[in-house]
């Protein structure tokens, strides 16, 4: 047992796609949610949370509640099915077809690396990624988030080449996560229904990921046709 696990949401309208069951579309001849699964095949746990169809053996499905109510009440209908020893939870879109084991393996070694042995190329990062988060995110979700510095990191997330985070393909330290749900629901009357990701992130250290790997990005998502025909290139 490593104390890892991983949760992938596959939930959502899919209002682009017409509302077709998207994370069952394949992708080089697999389902989009399979080869999610298949990147995180070494966790302990692998629990999907939606209507999710046949899956393979070993893992587990819940739905959040109330259905529909989006990620963030997605994500704690799958935290409460964790084991006790669950340490670090890879949180996963089901539409990233190009997410590989590789990937996900540098979100958790960037979350357990100290910011001092990361040097310049850390600082490089969080100096693009700041420049690029000025841009987009109000003034007050900006000062809330706070710099990386060594083990107070409760999360490593990619990051594209806007600097645009990619909450859906990150690795949270379990304790963190669970006090970033708590935090929110306090601010929202006890309820998660509805709620955005990015509220999970207020007053947490976020270790941005730049994708420096081979092939394509693992974190493209495929929110449309043109998405699934340019992950069907890239998987050839």
């Amino acid at each position: 047992m490593t104390g890892y696990a991983a949760v992938v949401l596959a939930g959502g309208a899919a209002r682009r796609m017409g509302g077709v069951d998207k994370p069952a579309r394949p992708v080089g001849g697999r389902p989009m949610l399979h080869r999610v699964l298949a990147a995180v095949a070494d966790a302990d746990q692998r629990i999907v949370v939606g209507p999710s169809g046949p899956v393979p053996g070993g893992v587990r499905t819940t739905r959040e509640e109330p259905p529909g109510g989006g990620p963030v009440a997605a994500i704690a209908a799958g935290l409460a099915l964790l084991d006790p020893g669950t340490t670090t939870v890879a949180l996963l879109a089901a539409d990233l077809p190009l997410l590989t084991a590789a990937a996900v393996t540098e979100l958790r070694r960037a979350l357990d690396t100290p910011a001092a042995e990361r040097g310049r190329d850390l600082a490089a990062e969080r100096e693009h990624d700041r420049a690029a988060e000025r841009e987009r995110e109000p003034a007050a979700e900006r000062a809330s988030t706070l710099p990386p510095r060594g083990p107070t990191v409760a999360l490593a997330c990619y990051v594209d080449g806007d600097g645009r985070r990619q909450q859906l393909c990150a690795v949270w330290r379990l304790p963190a996560l669970r006090a970033a749900l708590d935090r929110l629901a306090a601010t929202r009357g006890g309820t998660l229904d509805g709620a955005p990701v990015r509220g999970l992130l207020t007053g947490v250290a976020v270790r941005e990921v730049s994708w420096s790997g081979s092939g394509p990005p693992p974190w493209f998502d495929c929110d449309t046709d043109e998405d699934v025909r340019r992950a069907e290139e890239w998987s050839r």
